[in-house]
C-alpha cells in the first residue's frame, strides 16, 4: 500500500465535505438491511432468531430522525426557513398512497375470506385510518403498520419544533440540542422504570430512537458537533464501527438478558449503536461503498413497500413452505416483487405529483428522502 493510500485510509471526512454531500447513498442500503432483517425475523423461524431482526425497526427510527432533521436544517441554511407545508406534503404523498392501498387490499382479502370480524381488522380499522396503529395491542392482518403510527406523530411534532426554534436570534443549535437531549432523558425516565408492564412506557421508548437520530443530525450539521464525530469518519474507523454494529446486532438477546430481560432497556443502547453506524455510512470508504452498491440500493429504494407488503407475501409463501429460511427467502422475494410494482405504479407517480403540488420539479426521488418507519 502506497503512502497516499495509507493516508486516504485514515483520512477523516471534513465538515465541508459532509455538508457538500447532497445525498447519502449508503443509507439506502441500511434501509435494505433493516427491512430484510425484519422479514427474516418474522418468517425465518428459530434458525435466524440470533439475528434478533425485530429490533431493526429501531434502526429505521434512528435513520428517519436523522434524515428529516438533516433535510430540514439544510433547507433552513439554503432558504433561510423551514417550510412545514412542504414537509407535510412530502410526507403525505410519500406515505399515504402505499399505506392506504395496502390497507384497502388487505381489507378486501379479509372480506372475501369472510373473516373481517374474526380477524379483528374491524376493531383495528378506526385506529388504522388515523394512524393510531401502535395503539392496537392485538394481532390483525396488517400488523407491521404499527411503526407508522409512531412516526406519524413524531412527524407532526418535531418539524414544528424546529420551526419554532428557528426564530431564536442566538444559541439556536444549543437550544435544539437541549430540546432533543431533554426528550431522550424524558423517555428514559418515563419508559424504562415502568417497563415492561406499562403500555404507554413501551410505546414511548420508540421515540428515544427517533430523537437520537435527530440529535446526531444536529451534531453533524454544526461544526463543533461534527468535530466530535470527525475521528469516526475515516474509512478505517468506519469499518471498525460497522463490524461492531454487526456484533451488537447478534448481542441483542444476551444484552436483554443481562438487563433483566426487558427489551425496553436494550432500545437506547441499540439506537446509540445505530447512530454510530450512520456516521460510518455517510463517510467515504468500504462501508459506504458496500451499502451503496446497486443490489443494496435497489432493495433499499423499495424497503417501505417491501416492509408493508411482507404479510401479504407471507400469505403466498405460506401455501408452499413452513416457517424457516426457505420461507423467509421466498417471502422476501415475493414482497420485493410487490414492492417493485408499488414503486413503479404508486410511489413514484405520487411523489412526482406531490412535487408538482408544492411547486417543484418532479425528478426521481432523491436518495436522501427518508421512507416511513419500517419494522
Amino acid at each position: 500500500m502506497s503512502d497516499l493510500s495509507r493516508r486516504s485510509w485514515w483520512r477523516p471526512l471534513s465538515h465541508a465535505g459532509y455538508l457538500d454531500s447532497s445525498w447519502f447513498p449508503g443509507l439506502t442500503g441500511v434501509r435494505a438491511l433493516a427491512a430484510v432483517a425484519v422479514v427474516f425475523f418474522h418468517y425465518g423461524g428459530p434458525i435466524v432468531n440470533p439475528l434478533q431482526g425485530w429490533i431493526a425497526v429501531q434502526l429505521f427510527f434512528v435513520l428517519s430522525g436523522f434524515l428529516i432533521t438533516t433535510l430540514s436544517l439544510r433547507e433552513e441554511d439554503r432558504t433561510g426557513r423551514i417550510s412545514l407545508r412542504e414537509f407535510y406534503l412530502r410526507r403525505v404523498f410519500r406515505i399515504f398512497p402505499v399505506y392506504f392501498l395496502l390497507l384497502a387490499l388487505t381489507t378486501i382479502a379479509v372480506l372475501v375470506g369472510g373473516s373481517y370480524q374474526s380477524s379483528r381488522l374491524a376493531d383495528a380499522m378506526p385506529y388504522y385510518l388515523v394512524f393510531g396503529n401502535e395503539l392496537v395491542d392485538f394481532n390483525t392482518p396488517y400488523p407491521t403498520s404499527w411503526s407508522l403510527g409512531v412516526e406519524e406523530k413524531f412527524y407532526l411534532v418535531w418539524p414544528a419544533l424546529l420551526v419554532l426554534t428557528s426564530f431564536a436570534r442566538s444559541g439556536k443549535a444549543a437550544l435544539r440540542l437541549l430540546f432533543g437531549a431533554s426528550a431522550v432523558l424524558g423517555v428514559v425516565l418515563v419508559a424504562l422504570p415502568l417497563a415492561p408492564s406499562h403500555t404507554w412506557a413501551s410505546l414511548s421508548v420508540h421515540y428515544c430512537s427517533l430523537v437520537i437520530g435527530c440529535l446526531l443530525a444536529m451534531a453533524l450539521h454544526h461544526p463543533r458537533g461534527f468535530a466530535l464525530f470527525r475521528p469516526l469518519t475515516s474509512p478505517a474507523v468506519a469499518t471498525v464501527i460497522a463490524c461492531g454494529f454487526v456484533v451488537l446486532q447478534f448481542s441483542v438477546a444476551p444484552l436483554a438478558k443481562a438487563l433483566g430481560g426487558h427489551w425496553q432497556f436494550v432500545v437506547p443502547v441499540y439506537a446509540a449503536g445505530s447512530a454510530l453506524l450512520l456516521v460510518a455510512v455517510v463517510s467515504p470508504g468500504p462501508v459506504r461503498k458496500l451499502l451503496s452498491s446497486r443490489p443494496m440500493t435497489f432493495v433499499g429504494d423499495r424497503s417501505y413497500a417491501l416492509y408493508l407488503a411482507q404479510t401479504g407475501a407471507a400469505g403466498v409463501s405460506g401455501w408452499l413452505l413452513p416457517s424457516g429460511i426457505a420461507k423467509a427467502v421466498v417471502t422476501t422475494g415475493v414482497a420485493l416483487l410487490f414492492a417493485c410494482a408499488l414503486r413503479r405504479w404508486v410511489e413514484q407517480p405520487a411523489i412526482a405529483y406531490g412535487r408538482k403540488v408544492i411547486g417543484r420539479r418532479a425528478p426521481a426521488e432523491p436518495p436522501v428522502e427518508v421512507t416511513a418507519g419500517a419494522r
